[in-house]
């Protein structure tokens, strides 16, 4: 099982957005760029476990759990000329964007901000606290996963 860390803009789509959501599944639809996508298409597996983290917002952090729920498909937001996320140079025979469907897993006891995210020497190679790093979903190593657990006073073992 690989850990993830997938990024939202809480005013765009929040954590509290996928609970409400039927069956808690959201579409992790409108990555544009190709880094991400291949993290999808090549790495990411079905049961998988991410953290759900705000960002771009006044309390940037982790605030829940989900879990992969889809292999990764074609995104129809790259052929909708009315979507945000619409891209001329995309076909339908050889999409150039892919999503994954992704499930609320679990609440954390508590977020873990950005504040303490960077303050932790445990986190210090955590790919999302590298300088210049802006990409939507990265790859958490397992200690990392585990330490975040913790600060968030969740067991690993029940987010599992």
């Amino acid at each position: 099982m690989a850990f993830w860390l997938l990024k939202s803009e809480p005013d765009v789509f929040s954590f509290d957005d996928l609970k409400a959501r039927p069956k808690c599944l959201e579409p992790w639809n409108g990555v544009r760029n190709y880094q991400v996508r291949n993290l999808m298409r090549d790495e990411m597996q079905v049961g998988d476990l991410g953290f759900f983290y705000h960002s771009s917002c006044a309390q940037p952090g982790v605030v829940g759990v989900v879990r992969i729920a889809s292999e990764a498909y074609p995104d129809p937001t790259q052929f909708d000329p009315s979507s945000p996320y619409f891209d001329a140079g995309s076909r339908r025979e050889d999409p150039r964007w892919l999503m994954v469907d992704v499930k609320w897993e679990a609440d954390l006891p508590k977020p873990v901000g950005l504040p303490q995210l960077r303050e932790d020497p445990a986190l210090a190679d955590l790919l999302i606290l590298r300088r210049g790093n802006r990409l939507s979903i990265t790859a958490v190593e397992a200690a990392h996963w585990k330490r975040i657990l913790a600060l968030a006073g969740q067991s690993p073992k029940s987010s599992r």
